[in-house]
Parts: structure tokens; sequence; C-alpha cells
């Protein structure tokens, strides 16, 4: 008998957690498991990505709470009270108020999803996927009926908003729990250490055989540019650090440094990006190429790969540009010493405008260095085989 199996996470937008879904998905036989997956929203470049066997299902109602849990709930009270929801405006604060007073927010979800039935299907496993997300995480235990309930962690829990006395309260309720690199692992377990005992570190899975497929399957670059091409892959957010690569740009075009830089990726920081690209003068020269579903053939047709995230918790972008065998420069997040040996398989920089550059212009101008890189790549993905 199939073992069934739910994934819980928000939608399935174009990134990391979602590509590291479909990739475990992937490696799931279908003759052992019956796979749902069950979201928030029902949104994302993604979704037509998902396997036909794969049951889909939205948490209907979801966009009724979606703004308490988004916005402090004294706002949302305030906006009930100005339509003349008045009991329902104190009800929503006072729960709000116990949450904060006790520091537990089950008791505010408790409330927002008073409504919410459990789902009629019975699950052998229910995983929080989307984590940390506190939410996600108490549906899971209260809403979903399961044999066994896993949380996962894709996510540096050091440098987001992350709350260790609630999450010693959720996580100790799972039977395991998963992080995405030993890095991560190691900062949760430090953070709460109470559910050492249930966690492991679990890398992302990747199919290097379906990425050289689908790299094979787009056109990728489109204009006539015959320079030196950087890559860059990530959501326009903060903590994706194109603000630096921005920068670092500026100074190679100062040098006189002929390359043009190409972001894939969307997101919040788009507007203020755009900005800091006309500051800099570099509107031909740093190219905003949107979200792109298929980033492989861009990976392949590449000069070289730059990772500049702020942090991550296990980037999957970074080990999916190995496979292509390009020079790689990533900055020192979260799990990136797991993925590329420094000076031998890539160059690892702190998050620094100037060391990022000279490691660009080491390698731009040493074509000895590099091919090392390269080989060295190319040895390593053999080994992997």
């Amino acid at each position: 008998m199939k073992k069934k199996v739910v994934f819980m996470i928000i939608n399935m937008n174009i990134g990391g957690t979602e590509k590291a879904l479909l990739n475990m998905i992937a490696e799931m036989p279908r003759d052992h498991y019956d796979i749902s997956i069950l979201m928030l929203e029902e949104t994302g470049g993604f979704l037509d990505y998902i396997p036909s066997h794969v049951h889909v299902q939205y948490l209907e109602g979801y966009s009724s709470i979606k703004p308490l849990l988004n916005q402090p709930p004294i706002h949302s009270s305030i906006a009930l009270l100005k339509n003349g929801k008045t009991l329902r405006a104190l009800k929503l604060l006072a729960r709000y108020l116990f949450s904060k007073l006790l520091r537990n927010k089950s008791i505010l979800f408790k409330y927002l999803l008073k409504n919410f039935p459990k789902l009629n299907k019975k699950y052998d496993i229910a995983i929080a996927y989307a984590g940390p997300m506190d939410f996600i995480s108490y549906f899971v235990l209260n809403k979903i009926t399961a044999t066994k309930k896993v949380q996962w962690i894709h996510f540096d829990v050091t440098r987001i908003g992350f709350d260790p006395s609630y999450a010693k309260k959720l996580y100790s309720k799972f039977h395991k729990i998963f992080v995405a690199s030993q890095e991560g692992k190691e900062k949760l377990v430090e953070r709460v250490p109470g559910i050492a005992n249930k966690v492991e570190a679990f890398p992302n899975l990747l199919s290097e055989k379906v990425i050289l497929k689908m790299a094979e399957e787009g056109s990728g670059f489109q204009d006539d540019y015959e320079g030196v091409r950087i890559l860059t892959v990530g959501r326009l957010s903060y903590e994706k650090g194109q603000d630096l690569i921005i920068k670092v740009l500026a100074k190679m075009k100062e040098q006189g440094i002929k390359v043009r830089w190409y972001c894939i990726g969307e997101g919040n920081e788009r507007k203020n990006y755009e900005e800091l690209i006309k500051r800099y003068g570099l509107k031909e020269d740093f190219i905003l190429l949107g979200a792109v579903a298929n980033p492989y053939p861009f990976m392949k047709q590449c000069d070289l790969y730059v990772q500049p995230s702020r942090h991550e918790g296990y980037c999957i972008t970074l080990a999916e540009a190995k496979f292509f065998g390009k020079p790689i420069v990533s900055t020192n997040f979260t799990g990136a010493k797991e993925q590329i040996l420094n000076n031998n398989t890539g160059i690892i920089v702190d998050f620094n405008e100037l060391q990022l550059y000279s490691a660009l212009e080491g390698i731009l101008s040493d074509k000895t260095l590099s091919s090392s890189f390269v080989n060295n790549l190319i040895i390593e993905n053999t080994k992997t085989l």
C-alpha cells in the first residue's frame, strides 16, 4: 500500500524552497507514495511544473485571515472597528494580547482557524515544508491527521524573524525536524537546544540529469552581447544581496573590465535595484531578466556564476550552477562551505564589495585560475555520479 504524504507550503512561486520540493517529489517513486501538496495560495510560476500524479489542494478561506497574519493584529482590530465590527475587533485584540503576554502564538492561531475544519484525509506523513513558518507548523500539528509529522527548515534561523521559545513549543511535537544544511542544523540546535535529538541535516535533492536536460530545452540569452557574461539567480530581495553586485559591477566598469551582468529573479526589491542601476549608469550592463522557471540554459551559457546572498539555509541555485562547470564566486552564507571548497571548486568571500570585486577581477584576468576552478568542479561532479 502506498504511503500517503502531504507537503504544506505557501504557494508555488519561483524560489528555492518550491524548487526543492519539486526535486524531492521527482525522486519519490510513484508506486510507493501517494503525494499531496496543500498550499495557502493558488499562485506561482512553478504551478505548471507539479507532476500530474500529485494531488493539489488549497486552504479554502485563507484569504480571509491572510491580512490578520501579515500585519500587526492591532491594525486589523482598528480596521474592524472602523467597519463597525466591534465584537470581532475586541475578540481579535484580546487573543493577540494574550498571545503576546503568554508568548504563545497558538492562542492567536487557534482563534483565526476556529472555523477551519481538519482535513478529511488521513496521512502517513504530514510535512510543514515551508519552514520556518509558525502558521504552517501550527496548521500541520493541529489541522492535519497523520501518523508522523515532520518540520522542514530551509533558512538560517539566526538571520530571520525566528522565535526560539515558540519554536520549542511547536517543534517538540514533531517526530522529526530536517534542516537543509549541516551548518543550518547546528544553528537551529544552538537556538533551540531542547529539540537536538529530533534534528537532522537533509540537503536539498538535485537531479543532474534533469537539470542538464532542461538546459537544452530553453534558449537562454537573447541579446547579441559577445563579451563576458556573469549570472546571478535569486529572488530580488534584501537577503539575496543583489545590491552588492550592482555596486561591484559599477567598480568593474570604472576599471575598464568589459562584462555584462544578468540577474534572474523577481521580488519586492526590484524598484530599489532599478534605481540603483540607474544611479550607477548600468542600464546597459546590469540586466534584470525577471522570473524564469528554467534558468539552466543561462547557467550553461554564462561565463561566470556569482551567488551574493546575505544569508541562506541551503542555496539550491548555487548547487545547480556547479553542474555546468563554470567558475563560481559565492558569499559566505550558511551552507556555502558545504557546497564549495574555497579556492578549489570556487571562491568564497565575505559579503564585502572589495572582496567580491577582487575575486572576480582575479578570475577574469587569470585564465589559468579560471580553468582550475572549472576542472575541479568537473572532477567533483564526476565523483558524485
